[in-house]
């Protein structure tokens, strides 16, 4: 099988954040990075299917600035065949934007497969793997949970609240995929070797016109410090009025 797995380079969610002067993006001072974490779940799944249905080449692709080709390359050394780096000074909040340059790079190729993490750590929106298979023309299921590729077909199962969705697909398709699916492997020593030797390509992103931006960004405000208000049964009443009246969680 031939398949494409688009990654994010993105924050390491458990950095301190602070605003840049700009007021619309994170400062990157300090900051360590690598891909995002449904993405690593992607990855691994596409390196699955092709060891257990022969060979096949698996294709990693990932749009941003300087930086970028070190995730890529992790992603090599963890068993990816190649990788395309579309370069771009920063990757637009317009995820239609970034749907359009990924679909430009994939449409010159045929692909089994193409996959995409759920959702990106960093934005959490969740768009972009279904908008690239609208300017793809090929089927899509998202939030894959669990999936099986038999004779050309696929069968996924979508985790949805108190049931278990099932979906049957043709391929090539567009899947985005969901935690719990498989455990990300990490890089060997030898892997690490040999993906000093596996080629990246290079090439500008086709981004065209973001219409979505960024205004303003502001970090969440400080906690306020809790309070005692009291000890053992004799506090409960006192407890269920507060989180009544003033935290209002219920």
């Amino acid at each position: 099988m031939k398949i494409a797995v688009c990654l994010k380079r993105v924050p390491d969610t458990e950095s301190r954040f602070a605003i840049a002067a700009d007021g619309t993006s994170i400062d990157p001072t300090g900051l360590k990075y690598d891909m995002s974490d449904f993405d690593g779940y992607a990855l691994e799944v596409a390196l699955r299917l092709n060891e257990q249905q022969g060979p096949g080449e698996t294709v990693v692709i990932s749009m941003g600035a300087d930086g970028t080709p070190e995730i890529l390359r992790k992603a090599l050394s963890i068993g990816a065949d190649r990788g395309v780096h579309l370069t771009c000074e920063a990757i637009p909040a317009d995820g239609l934007a970034v749907a359009r340059a990924l679909a430009a790079a994939l449409q010159d190729q045929t692909w089994d497969l193409i996959l995409f993490g759920r959702n990106a750590t960093d934005t959490g929106a969740g768009t972009v793997g279904a908008m690239t298979a609208t300017l793809l023309d090929l089927p899509c299921v998202t939030a894959v949970s669990w999936l099986e590729i038999i004779e050309g077909k696929g069968t996924a199962h979508r985790e949805l609240e108190g049931v278990t969705e099932t979906v049957t697909f043709p391929l090539p398709a567009v899947l985005t995929i969901d935690e719990g699916i498989a455990r990300p492997r990490l890089p060997s020593l030898k892997g690490i070797m040999a993906a000093k030797k596996k080629p990246i390509e290079s090439r500008p992103a086709a981004l065209g016109n973001a219409r979505v931006t960024v205004e303003k960004m502001e970090l969440p405000p400080e906690r306020t410090g809790g309070r005692i208000v009291g000890e053992g049964a004799d506090a409960v009443p006192e407890l269920v009025r507060l989180l009544r009246e003033e935290a209002k969680a219920f």
